[in-house]
C-alpha cells in the first residue's frame, strides 16, 4: 500500500513539476509503455507464456480509431470497443492453436503470426497500405480526444494504468492468479492437480489482448496517425517484453519500473543521436536483453528483493 501512494503522489505532481512540453511528451510516453508492457505482463510474465506478437493486438487496437474516422467520419473513440471485440475474437483464433506448443515454439509461432498480420495490412488499400491513416487534424469536439497540449493525455493514459494496475492486483490474489503461476511453474504438475491450463491460458490471453488494444489506440488517437510499422512492428512487441523482464515480469510493479528506466533512455539515445541514431534503439534493447539474461533473468525486483534484507540489516545495526 506503501508503495501505491508513493507511486500516485509522484505520478500526480509530476506533469506539475515538468510541466515543459518535452518532459511531459516523456511522462505520456512513459505510460503508454507501462500500460503495455503491465498488459503483457499478464500472460508472459504470470503465465509465463512469452508472447513475442503483442503488436497483433496493439496494431489492431491502433488502426480501428482511426480507420471510422478516416472511412465515416466517426470520432476516433467510437473504434476502441471495435478494437477490443476483434482483439478478442483474434486471441482466441491465435491462441486455441498456439497454446499447444510451449516454450520458443509458442513464441516463434507468436512472432510468425503478427509479421504475417503486418505485411497482409500493408497491402490493404481500405487499411491505408503502406502509407497509413490519419486521424483529425483538429478536434471537433471533446469526443475527438485531439487536445493542443500533453497533459489532458498524460492524465488519461495515467487512468488507463491505474485501472489496469487494480486488475492485475485484484488477479494476483484470485484463484486465477493461482493458477497462472501453476502453469508458470510447471504445466504438466499444474494439470497434475486439476488446473484448467488450456482454459486459464486462454482467458489470460484474451485479457492482456484487452489492454493491449487498448494502448494500441491511445498511442493512435495520440499521435494521429499509424502505419503497419508503427502499429504491427517487432519492435512493438519488443519493447513491451524488454520493459517488462527489465523491471521484472510477473510481479505487479515490474513492468511500471522497467517503463520509468528505459522510455527516458530511449528518449536520451533519440536526442543527442536525432535520426542518425536511429539504429541505437535496437542495440539499447539488445544489450538490456543480454544483460538480463546473463545476470539477472529475474529483472530488478529479484536484484532489489536480494539487496534489500542487507540494507534493512545495515539500518537497524545504525
Amino acid at each position: 500500500m506503501k508503495t501505491a501512494i508513493a507511486l500516485a503522489v509522484v505520478f500526480l505532481a509530476y506533469p506539475f513539476v515538468f510541466s515543459n512540453a518535452f518532459y511531459l511528451d516523456i511522462g505520456v510516453a512513459l505510460l503508454l509503455a507501462a500500460i503495455s508492457a503491465s498488459a503483457w505482463n499478464i500472460v508472459g510474465g504470470y503465465a509465463g507464456q512469452v508472447s513475442v506478437g503483442h503488436s497483433m493486438f496493439f496494431g489492431v487496437g491502433a488502426y480501428l480509431p482511426l480507420l471510422v474516422f478516416h472511412h465515416w467520419q466517426l470520432p476516433p473513440i467510437v473504434g476502441v470497443p471495435v478494437a477490443v471485440a476483434i482483439s478478442l475474437v483474434l486471441a482466441v483464433i491465435i491462441g486455441l492453436p498456439t497454446f499447444r506448443l510451449s516454450g520458443h515454439y509458442f513464441s516463434m509461432a507468436t512472432i510468425a503470426v503478427a509479421e504475417l498480420i503486418r505485411l497482409v495490412v500493408g497491402t490493404i488499400d481500405f487499411l491505408g497500405a503502406a502509407i497509413g491513416l490519419q486521424g483529425p487534424a483538429v478536434g471537433r469536439g471533446w469526443w475527438d480526444l485531439t487536445f493542443r497540449g500533453e497533459l489532458p493525455y498524460y492524465f488519461i493514459f495515467l487512468a488507463v494504468l491505474v485501472i489496469l494496475l487494480f486488475i492485475t492486483w485484484l488477479l494476483q490474489r484470485s484463484r486465477f492468479g493461482y493458477y497462472l503461476r501453476a502453469i508458470k511453474a510447471g504445466e504438466r504438475a499444474a494439470r497434475s492437480l486439476g488446473v484448467p491450463v488450456r482454459r486459464t491460458k486462454l482467458f489470460a490471453l484474451m485479457l492482456s489482448a484487452t489492454f493491449t488494444s487498448i494502448a494500441g489506440s491511445l498511442y493512435a488517437i495520440k499521435t494521429g496517425f499509424i502505419d503497419p510499422e508503427s502499429g504491427f512492428g517487432i519492435l512493438v512487441s519488443v519493447q513491451m517484453v524488454i520493459i517488462a523482464a527489465l523491471g521484472g515480469a510477473g510481479t505487479l510493479y515490474g513492468p511500471l519500473v522497467g517503463a520509468i528506466i528505459l522510455i527516458p533512455l530511449q528518449t536520451a539515445t533519440n536526442t543527442w543521436f536525432g535520426g542518425g541514431g536511429t539504429g541505437l534503439t535496437y542495440i539499447l534493447y539488445g544489450g538490456i536483453i543480454v544483460i538480463i539474461a546473463r545476470f539477472e533473468p529475474g529483472g530488478l525486483n529479484e536484484l532489489w528483493q536480494r539487496i534489500a534484507p542487507k540494507f534493512r540489516r545495515r539500518a537497524d545495526a545504525a
